[in-house]
């Protein structure tokens, strides 16, 4: 059964739609127009149902009548009207766009992950560095009180030698002493070689 589509109101009949596209795939812009004003409200209903943006199913739609202008001649009568065609052609374009919109907030959500995540380097080198400072740790545990509390003010305090003498009560030479043993004890203890 051929669609026919009302131009100048119900007494007057134009042609069908399957005359107006056979007429489009020859470049026929008039009867491209007829085609256009025929199923664009149909194909923007069926496109804005999909998309719910209007900006988006606009040109969704208008990318569906580049569509059907380029592609009118693969029309074929035998797999349907035109209407269920083009509309077909709606969906797909419609369906195409949610799709491309999902997979770029997917790709944009992944890389957003991966700029979060900490590297794997990163991760290796936070669990040496608190190793090593719990060994630093066990290995002062290993010191003198004395030589514990002048590695503390001198390494740790950033105090000279004669503030550390000063602070401890002691003369300058005890306090290099203590330090110079206190570090070779370190040395050892951390398996430092020299």
């Amino acid at each position: 059964m051929s669609e026919v589509v009302h131009l100048a109101g119900p007494s007057r009949r134009g042609p069908g739609l399957e005359e107006l596209v056979g007429r489009v795939s020859r470049g026929d812009q008039q009867a491209f127009e007829q085609v256009y004003d025929a199923v664009v409200g149909p194909v923007l209903g069926l496109v804005r149902r999909i998309l719910r943006d209007p900006a988006q199913s606009e040109e969704v739609a208008q990318e569906v009548m580049v569509e059907l202008w380029r592609t009118a001649a693969r029309y074929d009568r035998d797999k349907g009207t035109v209407m269920a065609w083009v509309m077909t052609l709606a969906h797909r374009r419609a369906v195409d766009r949610v799709r491309s919109a999902q997979a770029a907030a997917d790709r944009e959500q992944k890389a957003a992950a991966l700029g979060h995540s900490t590297a794997f380097d990163e991760v290796a080198e936070q669990v040496e560095s608190r190793l090593e400072r719990e060994q630093v740790r066990r290995c002062l545990r290993g010191l003198t009180q004395l030589q514990r509390e002048s590695v503390n003010l001198a390494y740790y305090r950033g105090c000279t030698y004669r503030e550390v003498a000063e602070l401890l009560g002691v003369p300058l030479g005890t306090v290099k002493t203590r330090l110079r043993d206190g570090l070779i004890r370190l040395r050892d203890c951390l398996g430092v070689t020299a």
